[in-house]
């Protein structure tokens, strides 16, 4: 549904999209995430068609934004980051100003109305936009993303400044639209990436650092694992041994559990399996293992790993220049 191919955008000497790539397909939701500065914008602006790229291209349903602008941007929807509204319409007037901005062709009273119901800001039709809450304000936002059906909605940030029960209701809304459109949702919240997307792509420096399912994003992570180690045995002797251990970086005790065993967090150096190692030792030692478990890395410790990462070439790019 949305090809991106090795699309590169650059102000003066910055390389704000260096070559990027990624694919959404239809019925997806994609969470698309990277810190500020790192080509998000840039990138949503480009894909909508507001931007031009200086290389590669862009597909919306087969066809390209730039050859053909007209028939892609029919099916995209875009809600940025702050929603263009006009604060002193009505909701009503709003979306049939921005209806005869799209030359929108389906019935205007029943269109509106279904989009009004489906957002759920019929009750609040009549009222002036500059009068709404923020949470409301952001529904209109997306309403007038919805308006002529567009096979594509690209929210960004659409949560920023409401409240957690709005939030709540914004997301449930997202994932509502998810079954019959195809969504691109970048945001900084990442537990709400977690709880709506599909599949999470993340940005850094210009350049795509991971493009994996949700549920398989920390494959793309390489750095140290956390364990949880349930041992029988001494507690200082226990802690002293498993810091000398090979390939350990941190030993720490957090409490008892069970009648005689001690939980211990134990966090692996870079790239190293001590698992086979730790059960070794602590059998030479007579303390019984009775218990060991992965801590799985939260999603904010894989972005921060992922946005940590030096581009590739960046060292090369140095030393070509000294």
């Amino acid at each position: 549904m949305i090809e991106i191919t090795d699309v590169r955008k650059s102000f003066g000497d910055k390389h704000a999209v260096d070559g990027i790539s990624f694919r959404v397909e239809e019925g997806e939701i994609m969470g698309f995430l990277g810190p500020n500065g790192a080509g998000k914008s840039t990138t949503l602006n480009i894909i909508t068609g507001y931007l031009s790229a200086d290389s590669g291209t862009v597909r919306i349903d087969g066809t390209d934004i730039l050859t053909d602008p007209l028939k892609a941007k029919k099916d995209i929807g875009f809600l940025p980051e702050i929603p263009p509204l006009y604060l002193e319409m009505t909701v009503i007037e709003y979306l049939n100003f921005v209806y005869d901005l799209k030359g929108c062709k389906l019935p205007r009273k029943q269109h509106l109305k279904e989009i009004c119901e489906v957002v759920k800001i019929w009750d609040v039709g009549k009222r002036l936009i500059k009068n709404l809450s923020k949470g409301y304000r952001q529904r209109v936002g997306i309403a007038q993303a919805l308006i002529g059906n567009p096979k594509v909605l690209i929210f960004d940030e659409p949560t920023i400044g409401l409240d957690p029960r709005q939030i709540i209701e914004i997301r449930n809304l997202i994932r509502m639209l998810g079954k019959e459109h195809t969504i691109i949702l970048s945001t900084h919240i990442l537990p709400e990436v977690q709880a709506v997307c599909d599949k999470i792509v993340v940005i850094n420096k210009g350049t795509i650092v991971a493009n994996e399912k949700t549920e398989d994003l920390i494959n793309a992570v390489d750095g140290t694992r956390k364990l949880i180690a349930k041992i029988v045995g001494p507690e200082d002797e226990v802690l002293k041994t498993l810091r000398s251990l090979g390939g350990i970086k941190t030993a720490d005790s957090i409490g008892k559990r069970d009648t005689d065993s001690i939980s211990y967090l134990i966090e692996s150096q870079d790239r190293v399996d001590i698992r086979k190692p730790l059960f070794y030792t602590l059998a030479s030692k007579g303390w019984p293992l009775i218990g060991l478990e992965g801590v799985e890395l939260s999603l904010e410790d894989i972005f921060i790993r992922l946005v940590g990462k030096e581009k590739p070439d960046n060292k090369k790019q140095r030393k070509a220049g000294n």
